[in-house]
């Protein structure tokens, strides 16, 4: 019998299924024939059943690691409710309950076994598996092994040793998020020698992706309503603990039933509050992420993020919790760029400098009892040298644990744990740390919060935007994310000869004032403000340092002007030919699909500005006879709203009195330096120019001068 058959009759012999989801047929047949497997899959692809029926096919028995308890419990009860042969081992399995199971593993009664990574701690529970006949190791969750991933887990740097135990059997990592980077850490890490790599496809058909841009608190709390009213059974994500109560509260004082979810709460009431929503006695959860792997309930309407979240995987890995019945749902992030606060407080918490964990070393060693042991508070660590992130302490422990400076351990009937030195008479500017590791990894924390930010404010495509940033080239257009939906608004017409040529002029631009990877493609390097002056052939100041003054296409689209070369940006950042990396200085780049379109190698629509409209509202004052070409910069944003605020306290009055956000925004993103370029904007006449405008100017031009 061909191996198709054999998986077919197994499938509905095991699970009752009659046929496979996309690709799992392809990953099924390679862990069953013997290959080593990655398989990156989005959540709601049916990761599991692609090791699960492989296992009961093969002779021996599937080690599955699997990083929470909560977790393989679910797994179990799914299995043995089928009669299948599973069951698990972890820390809430004692000691002679575990040597039982491993007997049975001897035994041929289990065909799987999930473990959890903590108990490869323990020597002799791993010298104990040498006895069983192992027929492969499924790795879920397999970007926990990278450092550069969401979740990393340390626990998962000891499978490389386990294997190697074991005599290196079949290994197959799956997990549902992780960009090229971070699969080649897993593949490097698994030791995935010749594997056989499936990514599915990233794009969620039913799932709506949304950026609801808030001004203010009171706007998200409006929106979360409109959502529960509309949607009915949702999660809620938080950044923090304090702000899922807050959230709560909310949702209590409007009657809507719900649980409150975060790693602060007793080990019984979070699972109570976990249990209540998956049975869906309740319908709406307010979590952080601590609510994550095994939330599989299929019913899921819509899940809102309240605040930022810390990477893109992150959010992809949560948002894709929403609709896993194949019915439609909505995924929306409420996004306002002062929530970045919280995300750079945690980067802070968790990358400590070298000189901050020295100093935690130093502190030690002067609270030191008699001997080598310490008994201090985190809280009272920070205290003693004046750290205002306790996170730090904590970060800072955890590297000298691992550089085997310290060692942490339980103090019976105290909520503090005791500190051991492990060398007492070692000076602190003796410790030796990786100090290009540490700095490396704190910017590319930085960098996935970037990445998020650019996502909030990418025009275009949302799930065209999510599936290139995953490394899927060929994405389509979804129909369905908001961005869609305000095109499908807009009639898209095929480009005469004229609009062409504007076209790969424009596209042009933007290349030229990018550099090209061998590997990665066009990779930007200025935004869009001065590549719209270059075009236009402005010889200001910052053109000329950025010596865009010399390239080819400056001055291609003069006769165009600043207004409709703007537009036209814009059109193109909507159809996914150009995209903004965000951030405080945002960069303009081109796409893969804008590559395409500027050799003509494939067929574009747009909805094509009406360059008498940009001239019109140009001469009318429409948004200034000084163009806004791009967005405000945030960070120069930010500094006039500070001058603003000591403006209006010294005078008396409320800050919308000196200017409006509208006003603002202008001046962020036209940065004048005269005051004739000043008036040119909305909402700055002579009065304002005489009374209050001189401070502002200077703000932008020294920040001119700097940039």
């Amino acid at each position: 019998m061909k191996t198709a058959q054999k998986i077919e009759q197994a499938l509905e012999q095991h699970f009752g299924f009659t046929a496979f989801r996309p690709v799992q047929d392809e990953i099924v047949a390679a862990v069953y024939e013997g290959r080593n497997v990655l398989g990156i899959m989005p959540t709601g692809g049916g990761k599991s059943l692609c090791y699960q029926l492989p296992a009961l096919m093969r002779d021996g028995v599937a080690l599955i690691v699997s990083p929470l308890i909560s977790l393989m419990k679910d797994q179990i009860d799914v299995l043995t409710e089928r009669g299948l042969p599973a069951t698990f081992i972890n820390s809430s399995v004692d000691a002679a309950e575990q040597g039982r199971r491993i007997q049975g593993m001897v035994e041929g009664e289990y065909k799987m076994v999930y473990i959890a990574p903590e108990r490869f701690r323990n020597r002799r529970f791993v010298e104990e598996l040498g006895r069983v006949d192992v027929s492969f190791v499924a790795v879920d969750e397999a970007h926990c092994v990278s450092q550069w991933g969401h979740d990393f887990r340390p626990d998962y740097l000891k499978i490389g040793a386990f294997l190697s135990k074991l005599g290196r059997p079949q290994v197959c990592g799956f997990t549902a998020t992780a960009t090229p980077e971070v699969r080649k850490d897993i593949a490097e890490f698994l030791q995935l020698e010749d594997p056989a790599v499936f990514v599915t496809g990233f794009a969620r058909p039913n799932l709506s992706f949304r950026v609801f841009h808030a001004a203010k608190r009171a706007d998200k709390y409006s929106r979360i309503s409109e959502l529960i009213e509309r949607e009915k059974k949702g999660i809620i994500y938080c950044a923090t603990r304090k702000r899922v109560e807050e959230v709560a509260e909310r949702l209590a004082t409007w009657e809507i039933p719900h649980v409150a979810y975060h790693g602060g709460l007793d080990d019984g009431v979070r699972e109570r509050q976990q249990t209540d929503f998956m049975q869906g006695k309740v319908d709406v959860a307010v979590a952080t992420n601590a609510f994550g792997m095994g939330i599989d309930r299929s019913d899921i309407r819509f899940v809102a993020h309240f605040d930022l979240p810390g990477s893109v995987e992150a959010y992809y890995q949560e948002a894709g919790r929403a609709g896993r019945d194949g019915l439609p749902a909505v995924c929306e992030l409420l996004y306002n760029y002062a929530d970045r606060k919280t995300q750079d407080f945690f980067i802070d918490g968790v990358n400590p400098t070298p000189e901050t964990i020295r100093e935690v070393y130093a502190y030690l060693r002067s609270e030191a009892l008699p001997g080598t042991e310490v008994y201090i508070s985190i809280e009272d660590i920070a205290e003693g040298i004046s750290l205002r992130n306790n996170m730090q302490v904590g970060s800072s422990l955890k590297a000298l644990v691992d550089g085997h400076y310290i060692e942490r351990f339980e103090v019976p009937g105290q909520r503090i744990r005791g500190t051991r030195l492990a060398q007492p008479e070692m000076p602190a500017h003796d410790v030796q740390l990786d100090t290009a590791r540490i700095l490396e990894k704190r910017r590319r924390d930085e960098s996935k919060l970037e990445a998020i930010i650019a996502y909030a404010n990418s025009m275009g495509c949302r799930q065209v935007w999510m599936q290139q940033f995953f490394g899927e080239k060929t994405a389509e257009p979804c129909g369905i994310c908001d961005e869609c939906r305000q095109s499908a608004r807009i009639d898209l017409a095929d480009l005469s000869e004229s609009q062409w040529l504007t076209l790969q002029k424009l596209l042009s631009g933007v290349a030229r004032a990018s550099f090209r990877h061998p590997v990665d493609g066009w990779q930007p390097k200025v935004g869009r403000g001065l590549i719209t002056q270059m075009l236009v052939g402005s010889e200001d100041k910052r053109v000329k340092q950025m010596r865009l003054d010399q390239l080819s296409t400056h001055g291609l689209l003069r006769n165009e002007g600043t207004a409709f070369v703007k537009d036209l940006m814009d059109e193109c950042l909507r159809r996914g030919l150009l995209y903004t990396t965000g951030g405080t200085r945002p960069l303009l780049g081109l796409t893969p699909l804008g590559d395409a379109a500027m050799r003509r190698a494939v067929n574009v629509q747009l909805n094509w500005p009406d360059m008498r409209k940009a001239g019109a509202a140009a001469s009318r004052g429409d948004g200034g006879l000084l163009e806004l070409v791009g967005d405000p910069d945030e960070e120069l944003l930010q500094e006039l709203k500070k001058k603003r605020i000591e403006l209006a306290r010294s005078r008396s009055v409320p800050s919308y009195i000196i200017f409006s956000n509208k006003s603002l925004e202008a001046l962020a993103a036209a940065q004048p330096v005269t005051r004739d370029e000043a008036m040119r904007l909305p909402g700055i006449g002579e009065s304002k120019a005489r009374t209050v405008l001189s401070p502002f100017l200077k703000i932008i031009a020294r920040w001119r001068t700097q940039a």
